[in-house]
């Protein structure tokens, strides 16, 4: 009864309390994150998953997903998205897009391996399958930006739904259909190994909090760092483009090595 009265008063040290709960838990979140991410200097392939296979290491798990879910291409989207709203409101929609996000590659992590077992699909069809859709929506990306029809985000024209933080925010800005076709990959070769599992479940966490610390400032990134930021995004894309022809050539070198084993 306290609390509510509190807040219904606008008592500024009850807002602090809570902004003070925010950062710490937002501190152990990242904190954690890290330990796991630097404390695993070595994420191998799960024995017989594929015996061909690369060993993937954790800064290289980082930088993979980094591309693929972090928060780059979230700012001018966000930004579009809650013009004109309340900052409650922009924190609020945050959080839940993070949850929605957190909730969807969890669920690809942990049901991953089963579907690609009871479809028989294997491994180096589903690398390439995520590589054919990274590189052409890269392709499309830095075509886009070539001629310059990247759009500005606009002014909505009514107050913006909650329901915007399921789509199209978690899906498919933050989370995109390479992305989870990466996730299931890493989470398949980590096989049953414990560490290896929290490895990529640490570098998930890790990419959503900057996701998530990127929406909540994204005004802000955008005002000071905007012009550095277009120039990265173009690099970005170029990038994302060659890693998914990497990915594709990769698979089809796999796919080649099980079609020359004897049956």
């Amino acid at each position: 009864m306290a609390i509510a009265t509190c807040y219904c008063n606008g008592d500024p040290k009850f807002f602090a309390r809570r902004r003070l709960g925010r950062n710490r838990l937002t501190s152990l979140c990242l904190m954690a994150a890290l330990s796991v991410l630097l404390a695993m200097p070595a994420f191998a392939q799960a024995s017989g998953t594929v015996a061909e296979g690369p060993e993937f290491g954790a800064r290289k798990i980082f930088l993979m997903l980094f591309l693929m879910l972090g928060p780059i291409k979230i700012l001018v989207p966000f930004v579009g998205m809650t013009q004109g709203s309340d900052p409650a409101f922009r924190r609020t929609l945050a959080r839940r897009a993070i949850l929605f996000s957190a909730a969807a590659l969890a669920l690809a992590g942990l049901l991953g391996r089963s579907m690609l077992e009871n479809f028989e699909i294997s491994l180096p069809v589903l690398a390439l399958t995520g590589g054919v859709i990274l590189f052409l929506v890269a392709l499309q990306t830095v075509l886009q930006q070539s001629v310059g029809t990247a759009n500005p985000p606009k002014p909505v024209s009514q107050p913006p739904d909650f329901k915007l933080a399921f789509t199209p925010l978690a899906f498919p800005t933050i989370v995109t259909p390479y992305g989870i076709a990466a996730v299931i990959v890493f989470a398949t070769l980590a096989g049953n190994r414990y560490d290896a599992e929290l490895t990529v479940g640490g570098i998930v966490l890790l990419i959503l909090a900057l996701d998530w610390t990127a929406m909540l400032f994204a005004e802000t990134i955008l005002k000071f760092v905007g012009t550095a930021l277009q120039v990265f995004a173009v690099v970005l894309g170029v990038t994302q483009v060659a890693l998914g022809l990497q990915v594709i050539l990769h698979s089809l070198a796999m796919i080649g090595v099980f079609a020359e084993r004897p049956i």
